[in-house]
Parts: C-alpha cells; structure tokens; sequence
C-alpha cells in the first residue's frame, strides 16, 4: 500500500491529502452561501465531451432533511414490511448527519454522439470535484448512493426524468473528528507499459 503522502510539503500535498469524512462524523456549521456558490462553481469544472453539461444538482438542507427521512422510512417499510427497528432508523437519519446534501442528478437522454457512459462520467467527476472543494474550503464531505439512489419511488420524489439518474449523494459539513485515513493502492503496481505487438 501506499503511503499517505510522502512528501507534505510538495504541490500535491492537497490532493494527496484527501479523504472522505462518513456522513455520521459531519455536523454543523456547514457552508454559508458565498462559500456554497465557490463550492459549486469549482464543481462543475470538469470534463464534458461535447459541453452537454449532462448533470444538475438537487439541494437538501434543513427540515427536508429530517422530511426525506421520513419519505425513505414510508418507502423503506413499502420495500419489506418485517424491516428492523435499526433498519429503519438509518433510513430515518440517513440525510440527517450533515447540514447539506447534495444529489448530483446525471442527466442521460439521447444523445447522437456522445454515449452515455461518457455523460455519465461526467457526473461521477462532479461527484468528486465537490468533495476536493469542501474540503479546500474547510469541510468534510462523503459521497453515498445506496438504495435511494435507484428506488424509483425515491427518484420520482426528487423529481428527476426517466432519463436521469442519481450519480451521487454529497454529504458536506464540520468534521466531528479528524478524518479517517485507510491504506491505499500502490499506483505503480496497478501500471502498466502498452508496447506494440
């Protein structure tokens, strides 16, 4: 595995740094809305075959947070009948932990010339662009699909088309506590030289 980074002091240490927060350990103050809108902004520069701009965004943040619990606890409960007691207590408090959400809705309608696989990716770097600019702004972020993203119930109440599609859901806020770090892949040994036959 690698290490964490071995050079702190060098002009990758940032994104070296990097780690997700879990949503549980995120609570307030989350971003006020100039440091939101630098938040966006530097999230939606990314690659985009064509300029399709093949994403949006859906925001939840205070009581439809707890009001989107509920939502997922009903659906959850339509879902299987016989679910847990902590089952659906982390359906309820699933959206909860962080005082902003994020849903980053790829958008995958016809498309003559680029696939969707590529509009799709374009949605995924999105995803992690808005985490790289938390975090440069002084937040944890965590980025979680799980059943919500693909229950159609769920999409239909967040209002999204029958060609779009949850690509992810970005939980920003205040640390609780340092980050978390785990061992990562060493990147030379997932390298490979391509030589002509």
């Amino acid at each position: 595995m690698s290490p964490v980074d071995p050079n702190p002091s060098d002009e990758l240490h940032f994104l070296n740094a990097r780690r997700s927060v879990p949503a549980k350990q995120l609570g307030e103050p989350g971003p006020d809305p100039a440091t939101f809108a630098r938040i966006l902004a530097a999230a939606v520069r990314v690659p985009d075959h064509g300029k399709r701009v093949p994403f949006r965004f859906i925001r939840i943040a205070g009581d439809a947070r707890h009001a989107l619990g509920e939502r997922l606890v009903a659906r959850a409960l339509e879902r299987d009948p016989q679910a847990g007691e902590g089952a659906i207590e982390k359906d309820r408090n699933r959206f909860a932990h962080a005082p902003l959400v994020l849903v980053v809705v790829a958008k995958q309608g016809p498309d003559e010339k680029i696939p969707a696989s590529e509009r799709f990716s374009a949605a995924s770097c999105v995803c992690f662009a808005l985490l790289q600019a938390a975090q440069a702004c002084g937040f944890g972020a965590q980025w979680l699909t799980g059943w919500p993203a693909y229950d159609p119930v769920i999409t239909q109440a967040f209002g999204l088309a029958e060609d779009e599609h949850v690509a992810g859901f970005i939980h920003i806020g205040t640390p609780k506590l340092d980050a978390p770090e785990r061992d990562r892949p060493d990147p030379q040994a997932l390298l490979t030289d391509w030589s002509p036959a």
